[in-house]
């Protein structure tokens, strides 16, 4: 059995999921267990449902359900013929579902109530992919993912219960295999033991198809992107990338830890337990190699790597009374960031200093000068970039520091870090 992931981009339209219809057809006669996104942009919609729901603004809320289901209306139309075809009563409960949502009393959990609206786009997009299947004569069934993924309390990031998702998918997946080749489910959406929906992290498709691999034993996972594989870089910001045509769990690993964003970081790690091999290929070009991800480490430091995050800040903080920043020290400030819930992405410490970079967007000036002011003079350099470079050499340092002031550099044998800041 074969896992295969299609994120949103690949179902975005009607000629989308007809040209993943296409690529299943490549695989005649093989167990498939397809995991599947919401379509195109449908999740931030429906986040911004939710805000909606809480500002209890029925006129937003209304008018985002409304387009909601004109977009995946317009889906169905290229895809069916007749209108009275059974995909279209079983979506148009679930806005109903949603349409009365609004008249409901919130939840108290905000998170809660996120995983029980955001979930629908999996719902909405797999059932689409299923009947269209189905209509298309393919020996092919939809599955519930909240049938298969166990998971705790912990809405918005819930974590796996593996033994009992094993369990789950043994006699969930096997029985329908018995029946089809082809199942259909949803990615990023698991169920608690009571049965309420939980969802695994914004993202969280590829992780599921990861999660599944591993409990159902699968022979491989193929992650179907619109990329030709993984990239050294980023072809947005960097002219001449290169196709890594295979590396390591090990590497891919590193890759995601730094920020690569082709490949969930939760999703190998499973994967690497039990050697089962992780393709990432194109759904424009199905019959391009793409890149293999496996136990070989062979070509790992063959082609070096660019990951650069954008609009960082250094915030430095050093003790007024000129103590050292020790353990004590350590934790007030971690615990001042973990209340902004800003993520560091790169640290550094000296004996009277401690410098901390993180995303702009989580730069709360007011509430560090609260909690950590009378203690630290708090320094931050804004407009940063944080540049990883696996696999590099000096020539390749001093190119990507070119017209940059470099404020912190981080080197070990594979892997150079660096915070520049563009000269002005």
């Amino acid at each position: 059995m074969k896992v295969f992931k299609f994120g949103g981009a690949s179902v975005k339209d009607a000629a989308a999921v007809k040209n993943v219809s296409a690529i299943l057809a490549r695989y005649p006669n093989q167990k498939l267990l397809v995991v599947v996104s919401a379509m195109g942009k449908t999740t931030n919609k429906l986040e911004e449902l939710v805000s909606a729901l809480y500002a209890q603004d029925h006129r937003i809320y209304a008018g985002l359900l409304d387009d909601l289901k004109a977009y995946h209306h317009e889906i169905l139309a290229g895809l069916f013929a007749e209108r009275h075809f059974h995909i279209y009563q079983e979506l148009e409960d679930i806005f109903e579902q949603l349409a009365q949502l609004f008249f409901k009393p919130l939840a108290e959990n905000r998170s809660f109530q996120y995983d029980q609206l955001v979930s629908c786009g999996e719902l909405i997009s797999s059932k689409i992919l299923a009947a269209y299947l189905t209509d298309q004569s393919y020996s092919s069934a939809w599955l519930d993912a909240k049938l298969l993924i166990r998971t705790d309390n912990h809405y918005q990031e819930a974590q796996v219960d593996w033994q009992k998702t094993s369990e789950l998918c043994q006699r969930h997946v096997q029985a329908l295999f018995e029946r089809v080749d082809i199942a259909v489910t949803q990615g990023f959406i698991g169920h608690t033991a009571e049965g309420f929906t939980t969802t695994l992290g914004r993202e969280g498709s590829d992780y599921s198809a990861g999660i599944l691999a591993y409990c159902c034993e699968a022979e491989s996972v193929t992650i179907w992107k619109d990329v030709p594989g993984m990239l050294n870089a980023d072809p947005k910001y960097f002219k001449h990338t290169q196709l890594l045509t295979q590396i390591s769990f090990k590497e891919a690993i590193e890759l995601s830890y730094y920020g690569a964003s082709v490949i969930h970081p939760k999703t190998v790690q499973p994967l690497q337990q039990k050697n089962i091999p992780l393709y990432v290929r194109s759904f424009i070009d199905p019959a391009a190699p793409g890149t293999t991800i496996s136990a070989n480490a062979e070509r790992d430091a063959q082609i070096p790597s660019y990951i650069v995050k954008f609009n960082q800040v250094l915030v430095t903080f050093s003790s007024k009374d000129f103590s050292f920043i020790a353990e004590k020290q350590l934790a007030e400030i971690f615990a001042a960031l973990a209340t902004m819930q800003a993520h560091i992405n790169l640290m550094q410490n000296s004996a009277l200093n401690f410098s901390v970079l993180i995303d702009r967007s989580k730069m709360q000036v007011e509430s560090l000068q609260q909690a950590l002011g009378t203690r630290y003079q708090i320094r931050y350099n804004e407009n940063l970039e944080l540049v990883t470079i696996r696999h590099y050499n000096d020539a390749i340092l001093a190119q990507m520091s070119t017209g940059k002031t470099s404020l912190v550099s981080q080197l070990t044998r594979t892997t150079a870090r660096l915070v520049l800041q563009p000269k002005a």
